[in-house]
């Protein structure tokens, strides 16, 4: 049985008014339908006829997050075109792509302007007929200029091929593009010159970021849309799941509340790629979906009111006393829900102990989990305190059985402080508790959806980043809230909770060095 969370919003449609700091986002999970022999070249008449079978299905999609309300609306990665495409094969799929900052364009009004835009005709006249700003994902080219310098960054075909994001205003209006920085095994695509930090406004929320799937993993852009200010993030992607640590959702969630943003998340769904996921956070509330084994839907539309976080419309909306007060509230519940400063944190939870203070008795191993080398130590007791290290790093654990499974379940308590250099390159500092695979402890590390345990517990570490995502994820893919995140200056960030749910998959600490990875 599928276990997802959801918070509906049904309000009229043609909504354009922020009422009570708050807006009606969507955002779609789409089982894509794939180009059988993507390898093999299309003439763009073919090309175009397979992409209106996925549009189609964007069309109804539309209509349906627009009856129940939404301003904005996000569709996932590759979701018109599908992907495995080589530079060749996908030029049947491309479309030109004109800079908003240069010019202002509609397609669905003005649609003789250029050539070969059929698809930005539909996402215009989709975005106009249902009244809601839309984010899609395509293929897109822009011609350059080829140089007999050796250096140049334009390819030898003359052109740039790019993973692209466009927005559409809800009157068809295109107002933003964003090509993706970090590009995943994508041969077909280009890496742009230099890495475009996208935003765009609207009336019922303000300032939104864009960024693409493994984008999300780097400082640029998403670091440095943080840095600038924004709080509110466009998320599409095609994010092939991997537990213990990276899943869907549990990323998702973790970024959103680490960095205290909110995050409109489309996935793509194929089984066969282990891709599913989708959410909308914020620090307040999460509306998610996650596909289990077997379930044979075709997609999944969310629709969540969600508050507005961008400090500027805020000020410039001049909130009502009782908007303020609602305000006010929900500023209280990030405290509660999200970090907060030793000093405005009441009743702080106990400091673990020391990693000096470990006893002999509590033995180290290494294993692979994520393909990086973590250093472990078990959890033998019915309740203890533990310390483990990689390196000069440690991981703090207090912990204390509630109920464990009608089978033994192992748990190990595992660091790691490093570069990880599987499938991309970026530097971490990790504390992770973690279900075992098997009742070995080479098995620690491996992939587990399901569990029965469940502990009261205080996971800590003193990080060297201040960008650490906290996570506690139960059997089949619920995420729980932790009671309890606390962050210092002197960068210990501690994670306590209790009363679980669920049985425990995983609880972690992920600590993104960025100012490590070109190292």
């Amino acid at each position: 049985m599928l276990r997802f969370f959801a918070v509906f919003a049904f309000v009229s449609v043609g909504l354009t008014e922020c009422v009570g700091g708050s807006y009606v986002a969507a955002v779609y999970e789409h089982r894509v339908i794939l180009n059988p022999e993507p390898r093999t070249p299309l003439s763009r008449r073919d090309a175009l006829t397979h992409m209106q079978r996925n549009l189609d299905i964007y069309e109804e999609q539309a209509a349906r997050a627009a009856r129940q309300g939404a301003q904005i609306l996000v569709f996932p990665e590759d979701g018109i075109h599908g992907f495995n495409f080589t530079r060749l094969s996908i030029s049947g799929y491309l479309e030109s792509v004109p800079d908003p900052q240069q010019e202002t364009w509609n397609p669905c009004t003005d649609p003789h302007r250029y050539n070969n835009t059929e698809v930005l005709q539909r996402l215009s006249c989709m975005a106009r007929r249902y009244n809601l700003y839309l984010v899609a994902n395509m293929a897109a080219l822009q011609p350059c200029l080829q140089r007999t310098d050796p250096s140049s960054s334009c390819p030898p075909d003359g052109r740039w091929q790019f993973n692209t994001n466009v927005v559409f205003r809800s009157d068809g209006l295109l107002v933003s593009r964003y090509h993706k920085n970090n590009l995943y095994f994508e041969e077909a695509f280009d890496k742009p010159p230099q890495a475009e930090i996208v935003t765009f406004d609207t009336p019922f929320a303000g300032r939104f970021g864009l960024l693409i799937c493994f984008d999300i993993l780097f400082h640029d852009p998403t670091i440095t849309l943080l840095e600038k200010g924004v709080r509110q993030l466009i998320y599409p992607t095609a994010w092939m799941n991997q537990l213990p640590l990276l899943d869907s959702i549990q990323f998702q969630w973790a970024f959103s509340h680490g960095a205290n943003v909110t995050l409109l998340a489309a996935n793509l769904r194929n089984d066969h790629l282990i891709m599913t996921g989708s959410g909308i956070y914020s620090p307040f509330s999460d509306t998610y979906h996650h596909a289990m084994r077997g379930d044979p839907e075709e997609g999944r539309l969310l629709v969540s009111t969600v508050p507005v976080l961008d400090d500027l419309w805020l000020m410039e909306s001049k909130p009502t006393d009782e908007e303020a007060e609602k305000a006010e509230s929900a500023s209280s519940l990030a405290t509660d829900s999200g970090y907060c400063h030793t000093e405005s944190c009441p009743d702080p939870p106990p400091a673990a102990p020391d990693a000096s203070a470990v006893p002999p008795s509590h033995p180290t191993f290494i294993s692979s989990m994520m393909y990086d080398p973590f250093t472990f130590v078990l959890l033998n007791k019915t309740e203890d305190k533990l310390t483990v290290c990689n390196g000069s790093f440690c991981c703090h654990l207090g912990y204390k059985w509630t109920t464990q499974g009608k089978m033994k379940e192992l748990y190990a308590l595992g660091a790691f402080a490093g570069l990880h250099t599987h499938n991309g390159r970026y530097a971490l500092q990790v504390c992770a508790l973690v279900r075992c695979a098997e009742l070995e402890p080479s098995s620690c590390g491996q992939e587990v959806d399901e569990a029965e345990s469940k502990m009261d517990f205080l996971l800590e570490g003193k990080f060297d980043t201040k960008y650490v995502y906290p996570l506690v994820l139960t059997s089949r893919m619920v995420l729980e809230h932790p009671e309890r995140l606390e962050k210092t200056d002197a960068g210990r960030v501690a994670m306590k909770h209790s009363n679980m749910t669920g049985g425990l998959v995983t609880a972690y600490l992920y600590g993104r060095m960025y100012h490590l990875d070109n190292e």
